[in-house]
Parts: structure tokens; sequence; C-alpha cells
């Protein structure tokens, strides 16, 4: 089996060089298909790369908590909202909305409070999804593409990460896209085309997505370097995650070693609290961190002055938790950066990426959910991936 850095580099086009802006959405079905195809054995390994997303089936920043946040790590649940809205904000009949530090500085003390037994793998299951905008014109009308991706990553160095992947189908986003959608004649496949370059002119990517789900593929891949897990500012093994430190301080000084000035996706300029709130999201949904340091990144992004409280929301499994946000200035117009919380257990339920004003020209309406990923499970294991 190839390295799994091997593999995103062979599928990537060369519009996908890591130095160059590209859509997330263009980056989330690359690596889903990549991953998805069977590949043959090669000896060798890959050199080291600068982007390194989830281990193996990686499809973006995601939903997922750190060790041992979540008690019902299969339950699955069904999707809620319509696909655009971004979540039912506010807590009806005058309840009162958290502000972002109160929000953060709950979970940590739950956090902070939880005890966890290691295994073998770090085992996820996560639901993705992204809208896209297919024909033109007044026949126009907006799509969800859904993903479903489980990961198993080795808590030793030197072993396989494995993961499994499947395409959920794609379905007309709202209610009205979905009449939209018979009038165009219920046609079972959607071309998508997605500028290569956010918010840009010129080459175009496109892709096929289907209404009817597709197969699960299965496979497996050696570590980058024997070792490397995650991508935290640089590619991280097991041991460096575990040795995190547990102050809020301290954290923040480490993570900020890695900041170059630009974002985790390329060479495009990114203020240091947008930088941190971008990794430390990753951080505290995606990776195997020690309960402490989990709510260490807690307490460092309640310090972050642009964070904001969206109050109660949604997330797109349908179960409710406090969002807190942060907006983003682009190509395609300012997007608004959301971490869903559960603040009953201290996890992070979903994140979610929201158009709150598109730019001249964009192809995205305000209000809607461009990507999304929710968390379904996450736990230790020592239950061989399958």
């Amino acid at each position: 089996m190839k390295d799994v850095m091997r593999v995103l580099r062979d599928a990537r086009p060369e519009e996908m060089d890591p130095g160059a802006p590209v859509d997330e959405g263009v980056r989330r079905d690359e690596l889903a298909r990549a991953m998805a195809a069977p590949r043959p054995e090669a000896a060798g390994s890959a050199a080291p790369a600068r982007r390194r997303v989830r281990p193996v089936w990686g499809l973006g920043l995601a939903g997922a908590v750190a060790a041992g946040a979540v008690a019902a790590a299969a339950v699955f649940v069904a999707p809620g909202g319509d696909g655009t809205d971004p979540g039912g904000t506010g807590g009806g009949g005058g309840e009162r909305v958290l502000d972002a530090r109160t929000v953060l500085l709950a979970a940590a003390e739950k956090a902070d409070g939880q005890t966890e037994t290691t295994g073998a793998y770090w085992h996820q299951v996560t639901v993705s999804a992204s809208t896209y905008t297919v024909g033109k014109g007044a026949g126009a009308y907006a799509v969800t593409v859904r993903s479903k991706a489980e990961s198993w990553t080795p808590s030793r160095p030197g072993g396989k990460a494995w993961g499994a992947a499947q395409d959920l189908g794609a379905k007309p986003a709202t209610k009205a896209d979905a009449e939209a959608w018979r009038r165009a004649g219920s046609p079972a496949t959607f071309k998508i085309q997605i500028p290569v370059v956010p918010g840009g002119k010129g080459r175009l990517k496109g892709f096929t997505a289907k209404t009817t789900p597709g197969a699960r593929s299965f496979n497996g891949s050696a570590l980058v370097d024997g070792d490397k897990v995650f991508w935290l500012g640089r590619n991280v093994s097991m041991k460096d995650l575990r040795a995190l430190p547990s102050d809020p301080k301290r954290l923040k000084a480490e993570l900020l070693r890695w900041y170059k000035g630009h974002d985790t996706e390329s060479n495009r300029p990114m203020a240091s609290d947008l930088w941190l709130y971008t990794v430390a999201r990753g951080l505290v949904m995606d990776m195997p961190v020690k309960p402490a340091v989990r709510a260490a990144a807690f307490r460092m992004l309640a310090g972050l002055p642009a964070v904001r409280s969206l109050g109660k929301v949604t997330d797109p499994q349908g179960r409710t938790g406090n969002a807190i946000a942060l907006d983003e200035k682009t190509r395609q117009g300012v997007i608004r950066q959301e971490m869903i919380i559960d603040l009953a257990s201290g996890a992070a339920l979903a994140s979610m990426n929201v158009m709150v004003a598109p730019a001249a020209g964009a192809n995205v309406p305000a209000g809607r959910t461009m990507n999304s990923t929710a968390l379904i499970g996450a736990e230790w294991t020592d239950t061989k991936p399958r």
C-alpha cells in the first residue's frame, strides 16, 4: 500500500498544489475519490509533506472530539434541517444566550473532569457534507453531497493507519431546490463545477455526484515517516500529541511556533488568531489529545477576542449544542467558521462553514452552509480495523 501522502500527491492535479489557494469543496471531493479508489502496493516511502490532513481518509477540517469525549460512539442520528440553514440560533422563549467565553470555559471544565483509557487505535466516524449550485440561470438549484468516513489511527509508531469511505449520495439542499430538481426532470446524477481558485475566474474543477450511495471502500497505509498521524501546523506523531502542554498559555506558545503567517491550506496570508482558531478547532475535534490538553485548547480559544457565540443551534445530525464562531474574509466573501459544542459532555459535535456575505459574483448565497463535518463516534479501541 502506498504511503498515504504519496497517494494524495499522486491523485492531486496540478491546480491543487499546496502553495495555491484551493476551494475546500474541491479538496474534499478530490481526497474522497483518491482514497476510495483501490491502489496497488508500492515500494519505498514518500517524502515528508507540508500538508497533513486526517490520517488516511482526511476530508478537511472535521467533526470529531479528543480522547474519551463521546460516550455513545456508535449512535447514528438522522440529519436535521434542510442543508443550507446554519442552524436554529438562540434559545426561544427568552432563554439567555451564553457568550463564547462562558461556552468554552464550561466545555473546558467538563473536559478537565474526564479520564481515558488508551488502546491500539484511535477510531473515528464522521459524516461530511458540501453544498453546491448546479445548473444555470432560473433552472439553477443547490444539492448537498454527503460522505461517511471512518478511520483507525495506530497509537504506536510503525503501524498502519486504516480507513473506510463511502459516498452517501446527493440530494437537493432545500424544499425549494427539490422543486427545481423535479422541474429539471429529477436527474439521478449532478455535474458539479467549482472554480479552482476560490472566488476566482478561469479553470473549473468538475466531478459527478449521484443520488444513490456508493460502495464502501476500505484500505490501509503506512504512516508518514513511520510515526506521523495528524497535521497541527506541522506533521505530528502520536507521541507529539500526547506530550502537548495542558496549560493554555504554554499550549498557545507551542502551537504558534509553527505559525508562518499563512493559512493551513496554502500560502494565503492569515492572522495569527484565525490560524490559532483553525488549528485548535482541528485539535479538539480530530485528535486524541489528553482531556486536560483539550481543556487547555478550549481555554485558549476563550481568550481569542474575535471568537463569538451564536447561542444554541442544531448540528447537521439534528443534535443541539452551543455554537461558537469566527468570521474569515476570503475571495468568495465573509465565511463564518462554526464549531458546535455539547456542554453536557464537553465534546465538539460538528464544524460548519457558513457563507455570511458573498463577494460580488460569488455563486454561493448568504446563509448557505457550504460544508460541514459531524462527529458520529470517537473512541480508543483495541478492535482491529474492518
